[in-house]
Formats: C-alpha cells, sequence, structure tokens
C-alpha cells in the first residue's frame, strides 16, 4: 500500500515540529538552570567576599546537619532492627509460656534387661523405671556425689517414702556389712526413708543380711532383682516392715 505524497510529507512537518517544540522547551529549562546557579555563585561569592567568617560558619553548620542527618538515619535503621528483634523474641517467649511443658519421660521397665550392660547411670535410671511400673510416684533420680547414699527417691502407692541405693556390683564382688552401714547411716536419719532398699546386680554377705535385718534394710540380691523386672517377684517396699507381705529369701554367703 502507497501513501500519497501530500499525507508523508504532512507526517514528517508534524514530527519535525514536535521535536522543534521539545528541543526549544529543553533549552529554555536549561537557560533557566544556568541562570538560576550563576545567580547562586555570584550570591555565594558577593557573601564570601564580605563576611567571610559567616561563610565559613555557613559551610560547616550545612556539613554538620548533613553528618547529623546520615547518623539520624543510621540510628533509626538500628532501632529498626532492635525492634524488629524485641518482637521476634517477645513473639517467641509468650509462644513458649503458651505450649504447656512436656515432663522428662522416662524409658518404660523392660520384662528382660541386661544389668551388666548399663552404665551406673543408666542402672539408677532402670530401677527408677520399676518403681514407675509398679505405681510409685514421685520418682527421683539423686544419686551422684553428694547423695548421702539414695540414689532413687520416690512414694510408694501406699504413700510411704522408699530410698533406694543402687549397687552394680560383679558377680564376684558381693555388697559387704560396710556398704550396708553406711548407707543404714544416712536412709533413715537424713533421707527419712519409711523404706529403705539397697539393690545389687551382685549378692550380699552374710554379715551385710543381718546387719540389714536389724535395721529393716531390704536388700534386693540379683536373682530378687530379676523377678522383680519380670513381674513373678513382689516389689521392694511389700517386703519391708508392714509392706504386707511374706518377706523376701535373699542368698548370703559368708566372707
Amino acid at each position: 500500500m502507497t501513501v500519497p505524497p501530500q499525507r508523508t510529507r504532512l507526517m514528517k512537518r508534524r514530527r519535525y515540529g514536535f521535536d522543534l517544540r521539545s528541543t526549544a522547551l529543553f533549552f529554555v529549562f536549561l537557560a533557566v538552570v544556568v541562570s538560576v546557579l550563576g545567580l547562586a555563585a555570584r550570591v555565594a561569592a558577593n557573601a564570601v567576599e564580605r563576611r567571610p567568617a559567616w561563610m565559613f560558619v555557613l559551610v560547616v553548620i550545612a556539613v554538620a546537619g548533613c553528618m547529623g542527618l546520615r547518623r539520624r538515619m543510621r540510628v533509626a535503621g538500628v532501632a529498626r532492627r532492635a525492634a524488629a528483634a524485641l518482637d521476634e523474641a517477645a513473639r517467641e517467649a509468650a509462644e513458649a509460656l503458651e505450649a504447656p511443658p512436656v515432663p522428662r519421660q522416662r524409658a518404660a521397665a523392660e520384662a528382660v534387661v541386661d544389668y551388666d550392660a548399663l552404665t551406673p547411670e543408666e542402672f539408677e535410671e532402670a530401677i527408677a523405671a520399676l518403681c514407675e511400673r509398679d505405681g510409685c510416684s514421685g520418682v527421683e533420680v539423686v544419686g551422684g556425689a553428694g547423695d548421702l547414699g539414695a540414689d532413687v527417691m520416690a512414694a510408694t502407692p501406699d504413700g510411704r517414702r522408699v530410698v533406694i541405693q543402687c549397687k552394680q556390683y560383679g558377680e564376684s564382688h558381693r555388697v559387704g556389712s560396710q556398704d550396708l552401714q553406711r548407707f543404714g547411716g544416712t536412709c533413715f536419719t537424713v533421707h527419712e526413708a519409711d523404706v529403705a532398699v539397697l539393690v545389687s546386680t551382685s549378692d550380699f554377705t552374710a554379715p551385710a543380711l543381718e546387719y540389714a535385718e536389724q535395721c529393716g534394710i531390704v536388700c534386693v540380691d540379683r536373682e530378687t532383682l530379676e523377678a522383680w523386672t519380670g513381674g513373678t517377684g513382689p516389689p521392694p517396699w511389700d517386703a519391708a516392715p508392714g509392706g504386707g507381705a511374706a518377706g523376701w529369701e535373699t542368698a548370703g554367703a559368708e566372707f
């Protein structure tokens, strides 16, 4: 399709006229800017010639103002970040307070346990798990430095305070009378036990059993412990005086 010559010349004129007006406006604006800048420079120069000290003061004030504005902007940015961090911390704290505390769950007692493979701390935890399994409340593992003979403490189902000392000995290392005497010196007077129990993975000597009988301490040897663990024997607090059981037969031997 061909465009008539007259229409083509008209479109070119309109385009050229629009470009000329834009160019003229640009140069007018440029002239105004240059004039304003020149006038400002002339005024500044006259001010410097007449009162140079005042001009210096104005320059210093302007620089200080720019620096102060920049510092304020920086401080404002830091304040905004700090406020955001505080809001986040407050939100996390509120969520933590709203969430119900999760009590530490002790592993359930197993019917078959290899007590020889446990560490002393794990052995105490296993005895505490047996107490919980058989209805004790407030079970605590308190063994450690300065425990004064108490490794596990709890309240029996009938409300008596039971204090247990754990002795993870080898088969050839029997619990002697000195072990019982040390435990007997603190279990009642210091820990105020209603039921004092000494649990061992080994056996007890005859003097140890004799001392335990005199003091009212329940001795749980390896065989009795396995029966308690497997559910074929009663818990040790039932063997204590007033516990409602006929008592346990614990194997003993002389030194």
